[in-house]
């Protein structure tokens, strides 16, 4: 089985052909880019470069989120397409799982962070087991300070890994005893971690239906700001 994998959940752009057993290709690409823009060129690319046509392609594997909401539902929207046009199936997995399998050989808790702005962060926590990625806790949107704490009260060494850490690395080393960073490259999400999560599922013929959505943990900050808006108002009426 061939399958093509596509990540935009946050400022990385990155796509990858694989199989079960072998990498093919993988793009990424790390700056402020649009991903409208780079998204399809590295799809094509990745084809062309591998001797491929969308037609030699099995399964489709996106990430579903958390991570930006613009960059989700390209990536979302992409893949939707391009398993409509092939006819072909398509699975969605969370970003978390992704940056933490690329360290699931680690002998203590992997601690994935997104940027979720101001000093908050999208997290999970998990242990490998056997190749296999074990969750400790649910997905989740948290302040800096609870995820020390609950990580504190686990009391074992840490590795994290993500973009919350460009921000919050210094902090989090101050705050946290037996605590690693990733390097920077497994700190961002690869299409091949991934897709090697993804191609799991479609081989046991589990996929996504069409009408799936992105996984986002927050409402987007303009609904926020509208609730918020609303609920003055409601307020000021009593």
């Amino acid at each position: 089985m061939i399958v093509l994998s596509i990540d935009s959940a946050s400022k990385v752009a990155t796509a990858a052909l694989l199989d079960e057993n072998n990498l093919i290709a993988e793009y990424t690409i790390n700056n402020k880019m649009e991903h409208s823009t780079l998204i399809m060129d590295m799809v094509d690319k990745l084809l062309s470069d591998s001797n491929l046509s969308i037609d030699d392609i099995d399964g489709f594997i996106v990430s579903k989120g958390p991570g930006s909401f613009t960059g989700l539902r390209i990536g979302m929207a992409t893949v939707k397409g391009l398993s409509f046009g092939a006819n072909k199936p398509y699975v969605s997995i969370s970003s978390l799982d992704a940056l933490a399998y690329s360290l699931v050989s680690f002998d203590g808790i992997i601690c994935p962070v997104m940027d979720a702005l101001r000093d908050s962060v999208y997290t999970c926590l998990y242990k490998g087991n056997n190749g296999k990625l074990e969750k400790l806790i649910d997905y989740s949107a948290l302040e800096l300070d609870d995820l020390i704490k609950i990580l504190k009260d686990k009391n074992e060494k840490v590795m994290f890994t993500g973009d919350g850490l460009i921000k919050h690395k210094d902090y989090l080393s101050t705050n946290l005893n037996n605590s690693f960073f990733a390097p920077n490259h497994l700190s961002i999400i690869r299409a091949s971690s991934l897709g090697d999560l993804g191609i799991k599922l479609l081989l046991d013929n589990k996929c996504d239906e069409l009408n799936s959505s992105p996984f986002y943990l927050k409402k987007p900050q303009a609904q926020r700001e509208l609730e918020k808006r609303l609920a003055l108002e409601n307020e000021n009426k009593l």
